[in-house]
């Protein structure tokens, strides 16, 4: 049975906690996102693929495929 990919997360800045839903792509990690409340530029923690992984509510679509990363 397959599996329905969220490709909408909501990435919350760990500046300033602003968060705005964004859309994820299907097959490219989001490496840099820059806030646009306090124009902090975020990256990836240790361990992560990208943006989503470390500061959104849902993980990107390859990790949600069960992919160990994006690439």
């Amino acid at each position: 049975m397959a599996v329905a990919i969220q490709l909408q997360s909501t990435l919350t800045c760990p500046v300033c906690s602003h968060s705005k839903e964004e859309t994820m792509p299907l097959d490219a990690c989001l490496y840099f996102y820059i806030c646009e409340a306090c124009n902090a530029c975020l990256k990836p923690l240790a361990g992560h693929c990208c943006v989503f992984c470390s500061y959104g509510n849902v993980k990107c679509p390859p990790m949600q495929m069960g992919n160990s990363c994006c690439g």
